[in-house]
């Protein structure tokens, strides 16, 4: 049964909707579940609070796949897309969790925001894009990728070097003493070669869930050496609303909005590349209609987010890839992976046993997972001229030097106004104001022949 004469609308049986929409969920659900865990994390939460957003994101997830690929008024590209959290937002939320003067109603704050941003800024993008040439985007999202690769590495070790405990009713802070031991470095290191392994050896489906099936290995491991907590899963609801402003009411911080909404600029350009890539695997067109409903999502996502307890949203690169993989270009397979994703997140027992992951475990997957964002800026430059181009250079290596201020001297900023001092924390917003201005200075605004090769590098490297 068909809606229209293009496979993108066929309605398939719904035997082989879901039975394809759980294989695009489990290709997504590690990447899904990474950025809650990586912002609870940063906040020293609970695990308690980690499982709720954790649902709150799966929920939210399947919500905006569903919007997406379904289409719902001006919003929605009407594509096979899955929609998940950005790790673009990570390296700027990660920064506001570490600013004592700053709590996760701040994050929420700066998401809501930069959703109402990016709704407004989608049918400007076209126009947008010439200050975002690959010199400037490649320059970004290595960035991006370097500055989380500490974040994975001491996941890999164990969690962060030291640990705030509660001794005789004070909080103090101490070293964590199983920081790098034998046992996390073996485990995570475990899980790093079984997704290597798996990547080069094992072909079709399992090959696309590597990244999960590594996890899956280690948290076995972990799990036969007593080192998981299953801590408070008898307690957890089987089913649970997910309540908007569930922390309460956000509260809005001038700094970390204008660095969120850069980090909008930057997902819209990478969702760009994404929908180009993703027409051309299913033969069908995106034009700028079809390209503005689609980045609408990224803004209507991404404020759902923020209203829901969870974070920016893009669409996903590994879920166009399997696209390719399957030949399945209904739409409708999304939309089932959609409400797979809702039913998931309106679990929390099953949220909860996804926080129960040591963080050793998530390290050997980190390692990669955040690699390969570097790896895909590293692509984006190398479609760069740098020979006929010699300015090229000097902006990618001031762009990268500023953008690393923050990961090698945290407290480089320390003495400027906290207004400042909030700004210059986020080495993403550091890197993409130094590329973009020293782009303007060297290059000049760019022109359409430069867009259209945006364009094709964005599409040819979105197929990470």
């Amino acid at each position: 049964m068909t809606t229209s004469s293009h496979p993108v609308d066929e309605i398939l049986p719904i035997p082989k909707l879901a039975a394809l929409g759980i294989q695009h969920v489990l290709v997504m659900y590690a990447g899904a579940i990474a950025v809650p865990l990586i912002v609870g994390g940063a906040l020293n939460l609970p695990k308690s609070d980690i499982a709720f957003l954790i649902s709150a994101d799966l929920f939210c997830c399947g919500l905006i796949t569903i919007i997406q690929s379904l289409g719902i008024w001006n919003f929605g590209i009407r594509m096979p897309v899955m929609m998940g959290v950005t790790f673009a937002a990570v390296g700027p939320m990660v920064a506001m969790a570490g600013n004592p003067s700053l709590t996760i109603l701040h994050i929420y704050g700066a998401v809501i925001a930069s959703g109402i941003f990016c709704i407004f800024a989608a049918s400007y993008m076209c126009k947008l894009m010439r200050y975002f040439p690959p010199v400037v985007t490649g320059t970004v999202i290595t960035i991006i990728g370097i500055s989380l690769m500490g974040v994975g590495i001491n996941w890999a070790a164990g969690g962060q070097p030291v640990i705030h405990a509660m001794v005789d009713g004070a909080m103090v802070t101490m070293p964590n003493p199983d920081y790098g031991s034998p046992l996390n470095l073996t485990v995570a290191a475990i899980v790093l070669a079984s997704i290597l392994l798996i990547t080069k050896y094992v072909k079709g489906f399992i090959a696309n869930i590597s990244v999960l099936m590594g996890m899956i290995i280690g948290f076995v491991i972990a799990l036969s050496l007593g080192k998981v907590s299953f801590d408070g899963l008898g307690s957890t609801d089987w089913f649970a609303m997910i309540t908007p402003f569930h922390y309460g009411w956000p509260k809005f911080d001038i700094g970390s909005i204008i660095s969120m909404c850069l980090v909008m600029i930057v997902t819209m350009i990478e969702s760009t590349g994404m929908f180009i890539a993703l027409g051309d695997i299913i033969d069908k067109k995106v034009d700028d209609k079809t390209l503005g409903r689609g980045l609408r999502v990224d803004g209507l996502g991404t404020l759902i987010g923020g209203i829901f307890n969870t974070f920016p949203y893009t669409s996903f690169s590994q879920n166009v890839g399997l696209v390719g993989v399957t030949g399945i270009r209904s739409r409708y397979v999304c939309v089932a992976a959609g409400l797979i994703l809702v039913a998931f997140g309106l679990f929390p027992k099953m949220a909860h046993v996804a926080a129960s992951i040591p963080q050793f475990v998530l390290g050997g997957a980190g390692i990669v997972m955040f690699g390969i964002v570097a790896a895909t800026g590293v692509k984006i430059l190398g479609k760069v001229d740098f020979n006929g181009n010699r300015h090229n250079v000097f902006i990618v290596a001031v762009s990268i030097g500023a953008g690393m201020i923050p990961t090698v001297a945290p407290s480089f900023f320390n003495q400027l106004p906290d207004f400042l001092s909030t700004i210059f924390h986020s080495g993403i917003l550091l890197a993409t104001t130094t590329a973009v201005v020293l782009n303007l200075y060297f290059n000049g605004r760019g022109t359409e022949e430069d867009i259209s090769a945006f364009a094709m590098a964005a599409a040819q490297s979105s197929e990470h």
